[in-house]
């Protein structure tokens, strides 16, 4: 691919080359161009299908989906929370390009105190809205004669800024909430949904919209955008599947403990939440029809099909769902499960042989998928991520960095930092106090062994590469709190290790009670006849 610079577009037009050369009219694209079928959920961690590793929850079709496709075992998010990894896979660039930096809603500054977490440092400001003048990956394809659709979650600025402003001809769902605004059962509050029949499953709808889209657009190529709301808290499901994967929960065993404290929140070690496995299990069935549909109107043949989530599973914080098993935190966490995702591409007439361990990122959706295009395309912003068609087509790769920029903290006990991995190394930098540390992730992927006096010339190589990329982008960087409390802050930590911790293991238990139940309608599911 061409990386392009933050230039005229004079300038851009001379240097725009092959597939990312620069055209001004929208073109007539063939039949044959490929369909897009691009499948983002929320929240969704790395081990939390099938295919990857869990045992108790159940996916299917993501299983089947995954047997066809690139399974990009090293799959990065943009970022550790979700605005930020939404714009990524948008714009094709890394947070500090595109200054999304934390979920749009986020506090910063003095304001962080009202939280009254009492940390060290106050959050500095970022972008609260997709950029205007970059050009998305829908203004792309719609550029090129595609029709564009959006269902779900957008959560990239408020009104002006929804999808139907970067390039989506139609939006279903898609505003500044992050969650779903009435829970996942009809009736919903989202005033860009028409309401379905009280019980409806909103998971499902968004799939059944998208069906229907695909089916008027079969006769002209298009992006169709599948954005769930799920598996993002509330965490809701039916009694139906909560009875399913209560009972499933103890025929395998119910551990006698499912938390443990982590730096500043209890994590969960344990996948055996019920209503979180009916969550991911609403997820799979509407993947599956979104999957028949493709079939039905003989359209798999051309059509690509992306699946990932826009940051690891919640482990800490929010709901506390689910565990990532084998790669160390979750959502909000600078470690690999904050950023380890799932992170598939399904490309007819390509049949991988093996799962692939080169390290990509969400940047790398949007100059992949425009390098399957027939025809020209004009970007105006500079590309971060790197085409993987190469890759797919069987070419090596140069080991290239990819850069994380979060100077925040997270409701799920997350702390400002920033991350460069290239190859088989990460280096993260602490903003608290600028130490930091080295990891060799495919030999430690629960960052357990820090490396930097073991390999001391790879750690001043990265720590160079990480400064001048962060200097070159004239980053915002949080700042010391002159109101900080050190006590305040180790009674919070009491806190949440004495008081919070037993709590959340009482209601894992509650949840696995033959007798349990949210309320009498089950979130609205069971809806009286």
């Amino acid at each position: 691919m061409i990386k392009l610079s933050k230039l005229s577009l004079a300038s851009l037009c001379l240097l725009c080359l092959g597939t990312f050369s620069c055209t001004s009219e929208k073109v007539e694209i063939s039949e044959k161009a490929p369909n897009v079928l691009f499948i983002l959920v929320d929240d969704m961690g790395y081990a939390d299908l099938g295919y990857s590793g869990s045992t108790f929850y159940e996916t299917p079709n993501i299983d089947n989906l995954a047997k066809d496709s690139w399974q990009f075992t090293n799959g990065y998010s943009g970022s550790r929370v979700c605005s930020p990894a939404r714009a990524t896979i948008m714009t094709g660039q890394f947070t500090a390009s595109h200054g999304i930096t934390d979920w749009i809603g986020a506090k910063t500054g003095e304001n962080w105190r009202t939280h009254k977490r009492h940390d060290p440092m106050l959050p500095a400001d970022y972008v609260y809205q997709l950029p205007k003048e970059s050009t998305t990956l829908a203004e792309a394809f719609k550029a090129n004669g595609y029709n564009t659709f959006f269902a779900g979650k957008w959560h990239l600025g408020d009104e002006g800024s929804y999808p139907e402003d970067h390039g989506f001809d139609e939006n279903i769902g898609g505003w500044e909430k992050g969650s779903p605004s009435g829970g996942f059962f009809a009736p919903y509050t989202n005033p860009k949904i028409k309401n379905g029949p009280d019980g409806e499953n909103l998971t499902i709808r968004l799939a059944n919209e998208v069906a229907n889209f695909m089916d008027r657009s079969k006769d002209k190529p298009f992006l169709a955008f599948l954005s769930f709301y799920a598996v993002h808290a509330p965490v809701q499901t039916s009694k139906k599947k909560w009875a399913k994967y209560r009972d499933k929960a103890e025929a395998m065993g119910i551990a006698d403990k499912g938390f443990e404290m982590g730096e500043k929140l209890p994590f969960r070690t344990v996948q055996d939440n019920p209503n979180y496995a009916g969550l991911v299990e609403y997820v799979d069935d509407a993947v599956g029809i979104v999957m028949d549909q493709l079939e039905k109107l003989g359209l798999a043949e051309n059509t690509i099909v992306v699946f990932t989530s826009d940051n690891g599973g919640v482990v800490a914080g929010d709901a506390f769902a689910t565990s990532n098993l084998f790669v160390k935190g979750g959502k909000g966490h600078h470690w690999e499960g904050g950023v380890r995702v799932p992170y598939l591409i399904k490309v007819p007439g390509t049949q991988p042989k093996a799962p692939v361990d080169y390290p990509v990122v969400g940047a790398d959706f949007l100059p992949t998928l425009l390098d399957y295009l027939p025809e020209e395309v004009n970007i105006s912003q500079e590309i971060e991520g790197r085409s993987l068609k190469p890759l797919i087509e069987g070419e090596a790769l140069d080991q290239r960095p990819i850069f994380w920029h979060y100077p925040h903290y997270g409701n799920q006990g997350g702390v400002p930092s920033a991350m460069v991995r290239k190859g088989d190394w990460k280096l993260i930098r602490y903003f608290e106090d600028g130490h930091e540390e080295l990891y060799r992730i495919p030999d430690d992927p629960f960052e357990e062994k820090e490396l930097s006096e073991a390999s001391p010339e790879i750690k001043a190589s990265l720590s160079t590469l990480l400064t001048e990329y962060l200097n070159d982008k004239e980053v915002l960087m949080p700042r010391p709190d002159e109101a900080f409390d050190q006590s305040l802050f180790e009674e919070r930590l009491d806190n949440m290790e004495n008081e919070l911790m037993p709590r959340l293991e009482r209601q894992r238990l509650d949840f696995l009670d033959k007798n349990w139940q949210p309320n009498e309608d089950w979130w609205g599911s069971e809806v009286p006849e």
